[in-house]
């Protein structure tokens, strides 16, 4: 175990005055974090062109996404070149095998970039949304990465896009109860595995948004005395500490947003509402309050804001409810741009960008946001 040693430079986040009700406390902290994706990638324009679209209102809804290029596994290509719809069969069975493929990847790279390896995993959530599985994504990852049979885990399955607050919530209690021990969570999403195709507004909406795509983090709260030694230049190094988590359910919106059966279809598909905006908007205020109560902080004290990509409207009305700026905000539309709505992981490849940037100082406070069915709102504090 290369990176765990007893002298060095990782000094354990403990409780400030503010956090001062578990006194001694220390937070876990990120280590690593990697992201994957499909091979192919396509542009807004491309996926017109191959689904044979002219409808002019879906096209606009499809050039007026923020959205660049997205990566998907697209249906098999029939012989006069059209797409061929997929069972709910083969849908899942891309679920499975995209999202062996794209997790055991982004967990690999999370790992290597947090100096640790796979026999250093004692905790693994996987986070998911598009298919279900028994035994979940975490048995067969276990499997496939050849992890010890002995590992403890977790599946966080059909929660939707605010999942990996969710998810992350349960490996930082886990990680905090077991210092010293490494915590993987990863998000992975295989959306292409829940598309429907049917010329219809409904559908033209989800399919106009989501890409395929995994994020892998790993956490650990420090023993006494033990250490992670970090390189130059390595992601790993200035991680963040994980202080604290809010959440915010609105039960008047809970059939906004939803992932059900299609009687007409025979299969499962995505809805959202033209309303999501709005209502995700209107709370945003209400939970990042809760989130910075007790604390001492106020907003202004953020330095970094890392919300869900979850479409152009839903980020503007976010952004506009807590008077943020374009550059605050720039990793959530970046990441939309780049690799479209990646549901539950979509906020780790925002932060993955940040990490990239290092411009991240000592101190430095920051808030992950994520939104998505209930209609629910997640957020979590953390600190560098």
């Amino acid at each position: 175990m290369r990176a765990l040693t007893q002298a060095g430079a990782l000094t354990p986040i403990r409780d400030m005055p503010v956090f001062g009700k578990v006194p001694g406390r220390i937070h876990p902290r990120f280590l690593g974090i990697a992201t994957a994706t499909p091979p192919d990638s396509y542009s807004q324009a491309d996926l017109l062109d191959i689904f044979n679209i002219t409808d002019e209102r879906v096209r606009s809804l499809f050039a007026n996404s923020g959205i660049d290029r997205r990566y998907l596994t697209l249906p098999p290509e029939c012989p006069d070149g059209g797409r061929r719809i997929e069972t709910q069969g083969e849908l899942l069975r891309k679920h499975r095998e995209q999202g062996i493929d794209m997790a055991t990847r982004a967990i690999r790279g999370c790992l290597q970039r947090a100096g640790f390896g796979l026999s250093d995993i004692s905790y693994l959530c996987c986070v998911t949304t598009t298919g279900f599985l028994s035994p979940g994504l975490s048995a067969y990852l276990i499997k496939e990465l050849g992890l010890s049979v002995h590992t403890s885990r977790l599946d966080v399955v059909g929660m939707g896009c605010n999942a990996g607050l969710n998810g992350l919530n349960a490996v930082a209690a886990w990680a905090t109860a077991h210092p010293g021990k490494v915590a993987v969570m990863v998000c992975v999403e295989a959306c292409s595995a829940a598309y429907v195709f049917d010329g219809t507004m409904r559908t033209a909406v989800v399919n106009s948004l989501f890409g395929d795509g995994a994020a892998a983090v790993a956490l650990m709260a420090a023993d006494h005395g033990m250490i992670v030694v970090r390189e130059p230049g390595d992601l790993a190094a200035g991680g963040p500490a994980i202080l604290k988590f809010a959440s915010c359910i609105i039960p008047d919106a809970i059939d906004a947003m939803r992932f059900d059966w299609d009687d007409d279809h025979g299969k499962f598909s995505f809805f959202l509402s033209p309303d999501v905006p709005y209502v995700v908007g209107a709370h945003a205020e209400i939970i990042v309050d809760r989130l910075l109560h007790g604390t001492g902080l106020r907003r202004s004290d953020i330095s970094h804001w890392i919300i869900h990509s979850g479409g152009k409207k839903v980020i503007d009305s976010v952004r506009i409810n807590l008077g943020l700026t374009r550059y605050d905000v720039r990793h959530t539309t970046g990441v939309l741009r780049d690799y479209g709505n990646l549901s539950s992981g979509s906020f780790l490849f925002s932060y993955e960008r940040l990490s990239a940037e290092q411009l991240a100082g000592l101190g430095d406070y920051g808030i992950f946001m994520t939104m998505g069915p209930g209609s629910t709102i997640e957020t979590a504090l953390f600190r560098y």
